[in-house]
């Protein structure tokens, strides 16, 4: 009976217990988010009482992503993206590689492996778009300059994870050298065959995309039917993310991003946005909670100081390094801050990569505990460190009306 009805009891035990617990943290001046985490955790099987299907929890989590990143492809445009491009490409570029030598480096300080030390580091290297869009989105800053090189940012970062997961197999077996028929000139391959098939992806969404999918909206639209356009627009983020990850290696998020971007523009795409969108909040609820179920509490009790230096590699070393490079870049302090502090966790891309090195048998369990104990302490902080930043927006709004008000 219990399997039967898996999918039903997972989500509802998830959603119900993420309302009670996201309010609660409301009510005390906390981030829902802290509450939606409790939630999974409550659920999880590391606590008492019932247990939900952790398998088809990060399954509907990963339907909050895909829906999460067609609704920013609709938001931000092309030239948004491409205003910043000489911020955002290097400093993502550089951040990736520096956070992840850091936690290569802290890796090997902990007593692990050359290999489970790499593994570590990527996974600790990456920060979760989710969490940073929500950020951004609450402090009302997501078309600001800074929100833009941040998105920017993290879509770099996801397009360099792509790849880190094709070929991760293929540097794993060439660190650890029990795979002698894999080499450096097989990497290389594996790296051109995943640049050349995002690319075509990229040229099909936008070029193709950009034509048809505003097409396809206004004859949904034409029907004059709510539903018809609701469930259009669902199958058109669900397909091309499916699309990508089937037909050309690319992520599921990242599918749903350009298919949103595609949209852009077109006449129709505030009204899919605004209709997607408690269907977006619903499924980004559900990322958190899954993210709660896969917590092991009980690692915090067993390696206090490994999960001490792992969190402080995420906020701490990830947040300076993001800092350092923000203002060598000429940016402002403010925005500089509040970049660097939206980038100071980990997310759903880091369960993907520590769950690959689990099944390279390069990863142990207890730092796959590791990794979710930072992703989890670095989300519940990072909104409370967010707040310690003003809020560029109503100042220059503020500024924009003085000037106003002297001529």
């Amino acid at each position: 009976m219990e399997d039967k009805y898996a999918l039903i009891t997972t989500l509802v035990a998830a959603i119900v217990l993420a309302f009670i617990l996201g309010f609660v943290a409301s009510r005390l001046r906390l981030s829902p988010i802290v509450g939606y985490l409790l939630a999974g955790l409550a659920v999880g099987p590391y606590t008492p009482g019932f247990t939900g299907n952790t398998e088809l929890a990060l399954q509907l989590s990963e339907i909050g992503v895909i829906l999460l990143m067609f609704g920013v492809g609709l938001k931000i445009s092309i030239d948004d993206i491409w205003s910043v491009r000489w911020i955002a490409v290097p400093g993502s570029v550089i951040h990736t590689l520096a956070a992840g030598a850091v936690g290569y480096v802290t890796g090997l300080l902990l007593g692990m492996a050359p290999v489970e030390s790499f593994v570590l580091g990527a996974s600790l290297s990456i920060a979760s778009t989710i969490v940073f869009l929500r950020a951004m989105e609450d402090k009302r800053a997501l078309k600001t300059e800074e929100g833009r090189i941040g998105i920017s940012w993290l879509l770099i970062e996801d397009l360099l994870i792509v790849l880190a997961i094709v070929v991760l197999p293929a540097i794993v077996g060439v660190i650890s050298a029990e795979n002698t028929g894999v080499s450096v000139w097989a990497m290389l391959g594996a790296l051109g065959v995943t640049f050349a098939k995002i690319a075509g992806f990229v040229a099909l969404m936008l070029v193709v995309g950009g034509r048809f999918f505003p097409w396809l909206i206004v004859q949904i639209a034409h029907a004059k039917s709510r539903e018809l356009l609701s469930l259009g627009t669902l199958s058109l983020a669900l397909g091309v993310a499916w699309a990508a990850y089937f037909w050309f290696d690319a992520s599921f998020a990242l599918g749903a991003f350009l298919g949103g971007l595609a949209l852009n523009g077109s006449r129709f795409s505030h009204k899919v946005a605004e209709d997607s969108l408690p269907l977006r909040d619903t499924f980004a609820v559900l990322f958190f909670v899954a993210v709660g179920m896969l917590f092991d509490p009980f690692v915090i009790l067993r390696a206090p100081l490994a999960v001490l230096a792992v969190v402080a590699v995420v906020i701490a070393g990830k947040a300076i390094l993001a800092y350092v490079l923000m203002r060598l870049m000429k940016q402002p302090p403010q925005a500089s801050a509040l970049v660097a502090l939206g980038l100071a966790q980990i997310g759903e891309f880091s369960f993907v990569l520590a769950g690959l090195g689990m099944q390279l048998e390069v990863m142990s369990r207890e730092t796959y505990n590791l990794i979710l104990a930072a992703a989890l302490i670095s989300i519940a902080v990072n909104p409370f460190l967010l707040r310690v930043v003003p809020n560029s927006a109503p100042a220059k709004a503020k500024a924009a009306a003085a000037s106003e008000t002297g001529a």
